[in-house]
């Protein structure tokens, strides 16, 4: 099984570097025309399933990548993490690596803790393997689901901080997957 993960192309909240959070925001014409370049990209791929989302700027962006060619499912454990009080506000205002320890887990202001993102990442892609066991699933998502999907992946131990760098918007990478991921 290949699992293909896509980050949602740019929206105005990006371009401003304000916090988005669970905000439903389109995506703005650079996040548009990000989207038609990965298009061009993948077009030859054959994809199975396209799993995305249900947040418009993650629809928008697997609308745009795979139309009508594959069934596209909207899944909520798939949505970006809730940052409570912290929406809308400059970036700069969340302290990224705070929030990134997985043994500190915090969930100040509001802002979903991380272990619980890991909870949901890990659920959607046990449940993938189960469903679809031995197909291309494509998934379209957000800068921190893309990163904890990623992370459980690759099987990194779960502990201490798990900040990486950031995920640019329409970025995309492929995984081989094929055993069941565990915490």
């Amino acid at each position: 099984m290949v699992i293909t993960l896509v980050r949602h192309g740019q929206t105005e909240e990006n371009f401003l570097h304000k916090i988005q959070g669970r905000s439903n925001n389109l995506m703005n014409d650079t996040g548009r025309r990000e989207c038609q370049r990965l298009k061009m990209k993948i077009k030859d791929k054959k994809y199975d399933y396209c799993y995305m989302s249900p947040l418009v700027r993650a629809v928008e962006s697997a609308m745009i990548l795979i139309g009508d060619r594959v069934e596209m499912i909207p899944d909520k454990r798939l949505i970006e993490r809730d940052m409570g009080e912290l929406e809308g506000r400059p970036d700069q205002e969340f302290n990224a690596y705070k929030f990134w320890d997985y043994d500190l887990n915090r969930n100040d202001y509001g802002v979903e803790a991380i272990q619980d993102v890991f909870d949901r990442c890990l659920d959607f892609l046990d449940y993938i393997l189960k469903k679809h066991g031995g197909k291309d699933i494509l998934i379209v998502t957000h800068d921190t689901t893309y990163r904890v999907l990623k992370h459980l992946l690759l099987g990194h131990e779960l502990k201490g901080n798990l900040l990486v760098d950031g995920v640019e918007n329409c970025a995309f990478e492929e995984f081989n997957y094929n055993k069941k991921v565990t915490k």
